[in-house]
């Protein structure tokens, strides 16, 4: 990881030699004006309005999702459906959607919690109901044997069965609903957030707060995944890790 970051940084830097400094700054020009803005109130209101939407988007397609692929697991008509549904929804570009729900709910942050929702749903979904197909049919067998109820069966069953898959297709949704956050705040340019912060500084020509607004998604996205979501991957799945 040390290595992909140095030789990233290190093509930045020659490129930075090659061009003019209005076109490409240096890779410590970008990193100063980064450490000056973390310390800015406008910085702090960005990156707080890009997480809420974030968390707001992504944590409601997470419950979606698995609700979804759980009822897939014991209807199997249901399963067919949504699979298909997926499959054809998610080909289509998670932004495509933004000039529908705009004209649907006008400007704010609702608009963007949706496309948000929707690029992290489907990933979520499919890995739960994909998870589903493959819980062992003796395990079923012996629930329903004992009595068990479709609930139960969902509850006792199913979910601790596909739990590593969850979390697996849970990172895989964070990162569709990061790159959806920031292209539709963007699009939108509704309120604060780094999506927009990226787009007015693009607006306005100014090369060194492009390269810090992109620095600071770049940062944050594995930090997150790393952080929080590989931590919780660890933590709920620590038996295969011992």
């Amino acid at each position: 990881m040390v290595l992909a970051v140095v030789f990233i940084l290190l093509l930045w830097q020659i490129a930075a030699w090659s061009l003019p400094d209005f076109l490409m700054p240096d890779v410590h020009v970008v990193f100063m004006r980064l450490w000056d803005e973390i310390g800015s109130a406008d910085f702090r209101a960005a990156l707080g309005g890009s997480l809420t939407r974030l968390g707001t988007g992504y944590g409601a397609a997470l419950v979606c999702g698995v609700v979804f692929g759980l009822l897939g697991a014991v209807l199997y008509f249901f399963r067919e459906v949504m699979k298909f549904a997926i499959v054809i929804l998610q080909s289509i570009p998670s932004i495509a959607w933004v000039p529908i729900f705009l004209i649907m709910m006008g400007f704010g942050n609702m608009p963007i919690v949706v496309v948000v929702g929707i690029a992290a749903f489907f990933p979520a979904a499919l890995s739960v109901m994909n998870a589903t197909e493959s819980v062992e049919k003796v395990h079923v067998s012996a629930a329903r044997v004992m009595g068990a109820s479709r609930l139960q069966l969902l509850r006792r069953v199913y979910l601790p069965a596909v739990m590593p898959e969850l979390i697996t297709g849970a990172q895989l949704a964070f990162g569709n609903a990061w790159r959806a956050l920031i292209s539709a705040e963007m699009l939108i340019g509704f309120g604060q957030g780094l999506g927009r912060s990226l787009s007015y500084a693009g607006e306005t020509a100014d090369m060194v707060g492009v390269m810090t607004a992109i620095l600071a998604i770049a940062i944050l996205a594995p930090l997150i995944d790393q952080v929080l979501l590989e931590r919780l991957r660890h933590r709920v799945l620590r038996y295969q890790y011992v």
